[in-house]
């Protein structure tokens, strides 16, 4: 006998969010298979039950900030706004150019204001911002943990990367002293910095 599948936040926002309109019209066939699939550019739309567990680690609240490092099409960019719900905003970011601005389409397609996908900046990983991020995903894997990133999480946030194939939670507590828990092992493309 199988276990049930969740009945959850992140289930709901999966099962809203068809995968078939972030996908290239030659993978689209394979939109329900659990695999990675090709976008482009040596990019992936990552597998869907790697996806859901990652998004549970996130565990992102209503109405959080959420940046989405590496969104390729802008599924979990789309995925994202889902589980901020409109009180949210969350920016994700590409770095090939030709992904991003496909990857921005898909987003404002989507009926979600309150998410936009842009090229990541070149020399800049992630998005600083004031007071940091209450919530990071990073859906490409870095050698090692980015300091850059860690400094982008705000206090009492959290972020998700998965590092040489170690899924990382990356958890700031509100007085600002980290904690780095792993959570199962997973393949990624890698995370391109310059």
């Amino acid at each position: 006998m199988t276990a049930p599948l969740p009945d959850d936040e992140v289930a709901r926002a999966m099962a809203a969010v068809d995968r078939r309109r972030f996908l290239p019209w030659a993978q689209r066939g394979h939109a329900a298979e659990d695999r990675p699939l090709a976008i482009g550019h040596g990019q992936t739309c990552s597998q869907p039950a790697t996806v859901a567990a990652m998004l549970r680690l996130l565990d992102v609240p209503p109405g959080a900030a959420v940046l989405d490092v590496g969104a390729g099409s802008g599924w979990t960019t789309v995925l994202l706004a889902h589980l901020t719900g409109p009180g949210g905003s969350v920016l994700g970011l590409e770095r090939v150019p030709e992904l991003a601005a496909w990857g921005a389409a898909n987003v404002a397609r989507a009926g979600v204001p309150w998410a936009r996908l842009r090229p990541a900046g070149h020399g800049v990983l992630g998005a600083p911002r004031a007071g940091g991020w209450p919530r990071v995903l990073v859906s490409a894997s870095p050698d090692v943990l980015p300091g850059a990133l860690v400094d982008q999480v705000a206090p009492g946030g959290r972020m998700v990367v998965p590092v040489g194939g170690t899924m990382l939670v990356v958890a700031r507590d509100v007085a600002g002293s980290v904690q780095v828990t792993e959570h199962g092992e997973y393949r990624f493309v890698p995370l391109v910095e310059d």
